[in-house]
């Protein structure tokens, strides 16, 4: 599986100069935990850095400072990891886990930013695999006991 096929498309995004309470208004919005900072490169739009809610609070608030001044820019994270969309959903866990972040930008061929994966989507997609899996054994198991009566006992 692609990691195109998992990751949401809709992303959040703002410029760098966008004020931090900006920011947190549209996090609101979009009842989203993150932004995508971007730069606008003719016509496409490519992922500069990625300011999450936690930053807000661990950055700004809890260093007492004034939110009013600051901006994307000043407190994005600025070493991203971003994936192509064809890449296997398996390589993109281990590049996170390897980085230690919890959220990649998708980028096309060119690096214009077209979505956004978070640790939560390949969970969920790794609990439905698992799900499927415990089914296929429970079915199996179900099919062998109709067909495979041990030697010996009765069926009523």
């Amino acid at each position: 599986m692609t990691i195109g096929e998992i990751c949401t498309r809709k992303v959040v995004i703002a410029s760098r100069d966008t004020p931090i309470y900006e920011v947190a208004r549209l996090m609101r919005e979009y009842h989203a935990g993150d932004l995508v900072v971007t730069d606008e490169l003719g016509d496409k739009r490519t992922p500069a850095g990625i300011v999450t809610d936690r930053d807000i609070v661990v950055e700004v608030l809890a260093e007492g400072l004034n939110p009013q001044g600051l901006t994307a820019g000043d407190i994005m994270t600025s070493k991203l990891v971003t994936v192509k969309e064809h890449d296997g959903m398996f390589e993109v866990l281990r590049l996170m886990r390897s980085e230690g972040v919890r959220r990649a930008p998708i980028v096309d061929e060119t690096g214009a930013l077209i979505g956004i994966v978070s640790l939560d989507d390949l969970l969920e997609v790794i609990a439905e695999e698992v799900g499927d899996l415990a089914s296929l054994i429970r079915e199996e198991r179900r099919k062998e006991e109709l067909t495979r009566r041990p030697a010996g006992i009765l069926a009523r």
